[in-house]
């Protein structure tokens, strides 16, 4: 898959923005105040950029209001509903915790499962594709859960939660390259079975479809080099979680703010490259028709 930029600002900062809103909702004792002003701009400020950059994607931005109204079927529809309830109930939350001082508790509650249902939602869209065997997997809504919740801890200030999470996400991506790299394989799906025709014997494609490159090519068929790909397999994992859990070890015996920073840049990098990974590295089944597979 082509790696769209918008798509990947969207799924990393939306999902780090609804991790922290999880947390922020589950809180015992939550933040008043300006404290609390503060921790919800960030959540909503990554939440909602997220959400709107997506929107750039879309063919007719215009029209985005109808994809609410196909929520039977669409993940996509499922997703913005939940989005916008969890916004709505936290916003409500924040607004007695900043401005009253009042914690409306089964507000923050339902909050925190509406995030965690919109992060969901997100990586069904992908994981139900069935003509991309490397997201067609339940590891895909385990990796956007995974590292939601650590970048959401990370976040929060939630030190023993956010090592504890970052291991786990790391162990998910780890998991999720490894049995990407068999899916294609292992889907069974070749040129004969794409064509129809391995009934009659071997299939073999003469030519490509045409000399010139078309919308397919640009979007569906991206080929990493598996050098490049290793690479920045390693980069992603060191910046996501090793640096991170490396920094919040130190931490957790003397806090400092430059160290929390450095370790929110670095593990925002880190999740930057991997899911530039999770797109272009996508392997889909378009691409047998152009001898790409």
């Amino acid at each position: 898959m082509h790696p769209a930029p918008s798509v990947i600002i969207f799924t990393v900062f939306s999902g780090m923005g609804f991790g922290l809103l999880f947390w922020l909702g589950l809180d015992a004792t939550p933040p008043t105040g300006w404290t609390a002003f503060a921790f919800w701009l960030i959540a909503y400020v990554m939440a909602v950029g997220g959400l709107l950059s997506s929107t750039f994607h879309l063919g007719h931005p215009e029209r985005f209001l109808k994809a609410f109204t196909q929520w039977r079927s669409s993940w996509l529809s499922r997703e913005g509903i939940a989005a916008v309830a969890t916004l709505v109930l936290m916003g409500l939350y924040g607004l007695g915790l900043v401005f009253f001082g009042a914690v409306w508790q089964p507000l923050g509650w339902l909050g925190a499962i509406g995030a965690l249902a919109t992060v969901y939602t997100t990586s069904m869209i992908y994981a139900q594709m069935k003509t991309i065997p490397r997201w067609n997997s339940h590891l895909t809504p385990a990796m956007y859960l995974s590292l939601s919740l650590a970048g959401g801890a990370l976040l929060k200030g939630h030190i023993i939660w956010a090592i504890v999470l970052l291991v786990v996400a790391g162990l998910v991506l780890v998991f999720t390259w490894i049995e990407g790299d068999k899916a294609f394989a292992n889907s069974g799906t070749t040129i004969a079975t794409a064509t129809g025709l391995g009934n009659i014997g071997t299939v073999q494609a003469f030519e490509p479809p045409h000399t010139g490159t078309n919308y397919l090519l640009r979007e569906f068929v991206h080929v990493v080099g598996r050098k490049h790909s290793m690479k920045l397999r390693v980069i992603s994992f060191v910046l996501a979680v090793v640096i991170p859990v490396i920094l919040l070890a130190i931490m957790s015996a003397t806090f400092t703010h430059w160290l929390a920073l450095v370790a929110v840049v670095s593990h925002v990098a880190g999740v930057l490259a991997s899911r530039w990974l999770f797109f272009a590295e996508a392997e889909h089944v378009v691409g047998l028709y152009y001898g790409k597979r």
